[in-house]
């Protein structure tokens, strides 16, 4: 099934036109216009929605008959069915700063519900906070807090983003969690200390983009704290991140929604720091890398992607018993926690299609599978999810967005009646409304 999924993703890209070009987010994220000296524009946007899954219980297992952590809406995973206003988001960026029309800036602050606020217990946060620098030819300087160049899901503005949650095999081996340990304290609930990582780094970036045969080509060397935002370095190892994109470039189209046809790859390299791990106490590092490569395309009422990812080390593994992380199972011996697989691999891949069926709607598809902890075969779990979605768009700047997600995990090295198979049958499918407004 994978293997055929990924011919038809390959043999469709290959056989549309390339009349098309693709959106450098490098340059979109990392600097203003050609000739732009406006210092100061105010940007941003807002996401209320609603999110609905049947709440189905822990069938088996020390929490049997409690709720189960893939069951609940996060990040307080309090409910299965509520209103939150997942981004509110405002910034400000411009160039000319100061007097230096080869200087710009970008800065963007989180209100919202959601793992950047509610994991760092702060009501605000800042996403994103640099300075670039453009004064050497095919070398730009950009230093801060911004997204690291990597995965095309991750590296996107979310406010052009086509659905609303992220692919299982991104959100699990990409958007990370930050722990003390991995797990294994059974009296610890190892809740995140602290904010999600948001596909976000504090570092120091060199890029560009140049023209060459036809072909945008754009690069981006990085290196950062690999602690993830809004925090310095916790064990002086840096994480390493390279990137490369070439787009085929026809047509005036322009932003984040130009037309578009990219091939593109990338690798991150770097140590985690752990300080309980398999039931000892003590200061442990880890490696964490992490790769992958894919294609985007746009072209008229139609656009494609595929992209696939590897993952070596720090996988994040779930919760004990299929919990919500902080809760004591029935025997009052124990408290379920998420766990990570310091020495895990893990692979998967996603594969996208939209069509605008009329000028305001737009109908979307995506299959994606992850096989995580793959080199162990108790901790191995391999999940396979559909999203139907539809897009309407009110205008430019305002859309309503709903998905559908079809979701299936199994262990496949346990029988189908044992107990671990019996908890992820209880995967429920989810509901998402969002509404999106930028301003």
């Amino acid at each position: 099934m994978q293997k055929t999924l990924l011919t038809v993703a390959a043999t469709l890209l290959a056989g549309l036109s390339v009349s098309a070009h693709a959106t450098n987010w490098l340059q979109l994220q990392g600097t203003e216009p050609g000739g732009s000296t406006d210092r100061f524009k105010l940007w941003g946007f807002i996401q209320p929605q609603f999110n609905y899954t049947s709440n189905s219980k822990l069938p088996v297992g020390g929490w049997s008959g409690q709720n189960a952590v893939f069951n609940q809406i996060g990040p307080d995973l309090k409910s299965s069915s509520t209103f939150q206003l997942r981004r509110a988001r405002i910034g400000v960026r411009g160039a000319n700063f100061p007097l230096d029309s080869k200087t710009n800036y970008f800065l963007l602050i989180e209100a919202g519900q959601n793992g950047i606020t509610e994991l760092s217990d702060s009501a605000v946060a800042a996403t994103d906070a640099s300075v670039t620098l453009n004064h050497i030819p095919y070398a730009r300087i950009r230093l801060g807090q911004f997204k690291t160049p990597g995965s095309e899901e991750g590296l996107q503005a979310i406010h052009v983003f086509n659905y609303i949650n992220f692919t299982q095999v991104t959100d699990n081996l990409l958007l990370e969690r930050f722990f003390d340990g991995d797990g294994s304290n059974i009296q610890d609930s190892n809740r995140p200390n602290g904010s999600v990582g948001a596909f976000r780094d504090i570092g120091v970036q060199v890029f560009d983009w140049f023209n060459w045969l036809g072909w945008e080509h754009s690069y981006a060397a990085m290196v950062g704290n690999g602690n993830g935002i809004n925090r310095m370095d916790n064990n002086n190892d840096k994480d390493y991140y390279l990137y490369w994109a070439s787009e085929r470039v026809f047509g005036n189209s322009k932003g984040a929604r130009r037309e578009c046809w990219k091939l593109f790859g990338w690798y991150i390299n770097g140590k985690r720091t752990l300080q309980f791990v398999n039931g000892v106490a003590g200061e442990q590092d880890f490696d964490r890398k992490r790769w992958g490569f894919g294609t985007t395309f746009r072209k008229g009422k139609m656009r494609a992607a595929a992209e696939y990812i590897d993952a070596d080390g720090m996988i994040f593994a779930g919760t004990d018993g299929g919990a919500v992380p902080g809760s004591r199972n029935n025997a009052d011996t124990a408290t379920s926690s998420f766990n990570i697989s310091p020495d895990g691999k893990a692979n998967g891949y996603y594969v996208d299609i939209g069509y605008k069926i009329l000028p305001k709607l737009e109908l979307d598809l995506r299959y994606d599978y992850l096989d995580r902890v793959k080199n162990i075969d108790a901790q191995e779990r391999e999940f396979n999810n559909w999203t139907i979605g539809a897009q309407w768009f009110f205008n430019k700047k305002t859309r309503m967005l709903v998905n559908y997600e079809i979701r299936d995990a199994k262990a496949p090295n346990f029988p189908s009646s044992a107990g671990p198979n019996q908890i992820l049958n209880e995967v429920d499918n989810r509901v998402t409304v969002q509404l999106l407004a930028i301003y």
